[in-house]
This record gives structure tokens, sequence and C-alpha cells, in this order.
């Protein structure tokens, strides 16, 4: 038989004659406590004694997270001879999930569901979540997970957590099932081994460069590049002894260069690039990189991973600002860091003693977003490339940055590389700043904005959004007056180019 003592009746209401109280003990036969525990799933919106008995006895062991714990998402602690084996089993199987821990590691069910998901449109919607979701719930969405802590039935228990017999978490910056759902998808996205979601894209290369390279350490990085990530290393890795060699991008002369002479820890590049698009040769630059001992890091936030897969073609680590394409919405901030889980491993460690970790309901804001990714990101593909032609044709452009464009100068190696060349166009107008400007205020359906990859078009003149501060760095890095930033969203291709056509007939 198994026994429920409900120790708060204040958390029930009834009258005199059948009010719960704290000596209430209820207790009910194994069959039946699996049989409510589905039905309490489907049917309680509120915390009642059907919703605690299916906590405590959907007795369903978890398999273990990256950093060696499992999801375990429950009210009441599940003890050891509440059910019997076959009543675990069969309440497993209910929800898609493996019963034996032991035998289910993560790698083997992500293989298992990398066969059964064999194209990114169905790993973007069901990849983490249709096999070996760690949370009991009839619920076809992943459920938000909010609490801080996780609670062990026993000194035992956690004794066994601490030691890798028992699965679970433990605080809540060091894991949480809502996330690990998160981070098993873009792992299955991004064909990676491991993945950890943190607060944000500029947190996720903190983080990375933090861990993976070592004090006097050597960086090489291109010019044309998200321009805090360059003051980071510009201004805090020198304080750790850290030098740095800056090439311009896709030039492979200079990385050789830098690679002979300097005992190079690591590449970080993103491809494309912020914001003229370039794209570098990731195979290639893997094997310059890798003959010398040094790490390649992509940052492929521009491109995503259905357009490119950056570890299939021999980077280390790949790096993301999920606020752009990954949510996809413009309603939430995050990053990660996929890759080998040696390395990520090390970066997940790091995390956890930092901090920046990503809050749950970020998480499962991230985790809708990513359902419609494939659907999102082929729609802004393709609208990103007609408009690309457009402007490339009109008389009022001095020049467009599109790697979908033969006229761009990797354009070789963005076919090569990438499915989709992705939803931003740059360009520059025939004109000067003020002209410039006017343009950006005459158009009406793209926000006039930072940030890109949403459904919504964003449009943005990168001398006075990201470089207004500084003329100097302007010239350095070849952000002209009439540079344009143009993300498109999901609107209608005619609607975006009629209302770009109207804001240039009016400089």
């Amino acid at each position: 038989m198994a026994t429920v003592t409900f120790s708060s009746p204040a958390s029930f209401v009834g009258d005199n004659s059948g009010a719960l109280t704290s000596a209430t003990i209820l207790r009910f036969p194994p069959n039946f406590v699996r049989q409510l525990s589905t039905k309490a799933r489907r049917n309680c919106s509120n915390i009642g004694v059907a919703q605690i008995v299916a906590a405590a006895w959907s007795d369903r062991p978890a398999v273990p997270s990256h950093c060696g714990g499992g999801s375990r998402a429950r009210g009441v602690s599940s003890h050891a001879a509440a059910a019997s084996a076959a009543a675990s089993a069969a309440a497993a199987a209910e929800v898609g999930a493996i019963p034996n821990a032991k035998l289910a590691q993560p790698s083997a069910l992500a293989l298992a569901e990398r066969a059964l998901l064999g194209s990114d449109a169905s790993l973007a919607v069901h990849a983490g979540e249709r096999l070996g979701r760690r949370i009991a719930t009839d619920a076809i969405t992943t459920p938000v997970v909010n609490t801080s802590a996780y609670w062990f039935s026993s000194s035992q228990e956690l004794i066994d957590f601490k030691e890798g017999r028992h699965a679970s978490f433990e605080y809540g910056r060091y894991g949480n099932p809502t996330t690990e759902a998160l981070e098993k998808k873009m792992s299955a996205l991004e064909k990676a081994e491991s993945t950890v979601f943190v607060a944000s894209g500029m947190y996720a290369s903190v983080a990375m460069l933090s861990t993976l390279v070592p004090a006097g350490g050597h960086i090489v990085t291109t010019t044309d590049l998200y321009r805090k990530t360059r003051i980071y290393m510009e201004t805090e890795l020198p304080k750790r002894g850290i030098t740095m060699t800056v090439i311009r991008p896709a030039d492979m002369d200079a990385l050789q260069e830098a690679l002979d002479n300097n005992n190079v820890s690591l590449f970080f590049t993103e491809t494309p690039t912020n914001p003229f698009l370039r794209c570098i040769d990731i195979e290639l630059v893997s094997k310059m990189c890798h003959s010398k001992g040094a790490l390649l890091c992509i940052d492929s936030t521009f491109a995503s991973p259905i357009n490119q897969k950056a570890l299939t073609l021999g980077a280390d680590i790949v790096v993301h600002s999920a606020t752009k394409y990954i949510a996809g919405h413009n309603d939430v901030i995050g990053g990660c860091i996929s890759g080998r889980d040696e390395l990520v491993s090390k970066v997940r460690i790091y995390h956890h003693v930092v901090g920046g970790v990503l809050n749950p309901n970020a998480s499962y804001l991230i985790l809708r977003g990513m359902k419609t990714l494939h659907l999102r990101v082929q729609c802004q593909n393709n609208t990103a490339l007609r408009m690309a032609q457009f402007l490339e044709e009109h008389p009022k452009i001095a020049r467009v940055y599109y790697p979908g464009l033969p006229s761009h100068p990797e354009h070789h190696i963005a076919k090569s590389q990438m499915t989709g060349f992705g939803g931003v166009v740059s360009f520059e107008v025939n004109g000067d700043f003020d002209s410039t400007r006017k343009f950006i205020d005459s158009v009406k359906i793209p926000y006039h904005a930072p940030s890109f990859g949403g459904c919504e078009s964003i449009i943005d003149q990168p001398a006075i959004m990201s470089y207004w501060d500084s003329k100097e760095q302007r010239d350095i890095y070849g952000i002209k007056d009439n540079l344009i930033r143009f993300s498109v969203g999901v609107e209608d291709f005619e609607d975006l180019k009629n209302d770009i056509g109207q804001a240039l007939d009016k400089i």
C-alpha cells in the first residue's frame, strides 16, 4: 500500500466533518496510485490530493543531466517502496520515458531521438521534448519549473546524489528541467554532444573565453565583429595576460602568420560577421587551427543552426545569442555554447560558479520560439535574398552586403557551407549621414531598433546605433555614415519592398 501524510491542512478546504488535518493519512493501492497519477496530470490545475499523489508516485527515474544530475521536478519525495517496478515501468512508458536511468544515458537518448527525427524541422519541434523529457507530465508543452532549489528525502539520498548514484538537481544555478529540455533541443540541431544555456549571448562569449583561454594565452579574432565582444577582448582579457591578433575576415595568410608566430589558444570568429556578413571557410580554418593545437570557436548567431552547422565542419565550439533567431520573437534574452562535451563541461563548471543563469521562464520562451525556427528562418532567407537583389539594382543604393549575392566576396564559401544565407542585409545608400538618417526615419514597417532575427523587421544605422560614441572606431572598422543593417522579419516581401522603396524615394 502507498501512503501519503498531509502536513499542511491550510492547503485544503472542507467542512468541519470532512476537513483534512495534519494527522490525516491516505492509503492507496499501488495500481490505483499509478492510474490516479495519470488522471491528475491531465485534469488537475490546482494543488490537491490528486496532484500530490501524482507528484509522489509517478515514480519515473530520471536520466542524469550533463553535469551529473537528472531532472527531478517533484512536489513530494518518491520513496523506494512507493510502487512496484512494474508500475514504474508502465508509468514511464506512458510519456515515452525510459525507466532505467543507468541503462539510458543522455547520449543514448540523443542518438535515438536523432534517428527518429531526421530533419531540422522535426528536431526544432520535438528534440529534447518528445523523447527523454525528465518532467512527469502528459502536457504536450514542456512545463516551466519555477524553483530555486531541489530537495532530498534523506541524507542518504543526498549522499547518493553527491556520489552519482541518484539522479537529480540540487540548486537552480546548477540546472533546471525546463532549461535541460532546451539544451537538448539545441544540441540536436547543432549536432553537438552538449549545450549549456546562459543569460545572454554576450555572457556566452565571456564564459567561453574565460574557460577555454588560459592566463597568458593568445587569441585571434577578426575586425568585423560584434562591438561589445571586441570591447571585452580589448579591455578584460589583457588583465589575465591574454594577447590578441586581429585579422581581416577571410584573410587566411594573416591567420596562418598568427598561428605560426604565436602560441594561439583559440580563434574566435563570427560567420557571417556583423555587420558586413563576411564568411569564413570553417572547414579550412579548423584544419589550420588544429594543426597548431588551437581551438576554433564560431559565433553562428547570424546563421542559426538551420543554415549552418559549424561543428560538422570542424569547429570545436559554437556560440549563439539565442535572443536572435533561436528565440525569434524579440521577447527574451539568452545565449548558449554547444560543442564537444569535454569543452562544454568546462564552461558549465565555470558557469555554475560565476552565475549568469537563464531563468526557467526565459527557457520556456526560447523553447516555444524554437518550434518555429525552421519556418521563420526559411521565410527570412527567402525574403532577405529577394530584398538584397532588389536593393542591388536600385539606383539609390551604393553597395549591398549579403552572402547570397554573387557579388559578395565569399559567396562561394557561403554556398558551400550554408543551406540559406540568413535574414540580415546590410547596404550603403547613395548619400551622406543626414540622408541616411532621413531614409531610416521614413520607413514605416521595420522598427528602428537594435537586434535582429525576430519576427518583426528591424532596421538601424550602425554609425548611430552602435558607434555613435567613437568616430575613430567607425573609421577603423569601416562603419560609414551611410551604412544600414536591415533584419527582415516574417512580413510579406512585397510590403517590405514597397516600404523600403518609398523611403528611398524620399532621399
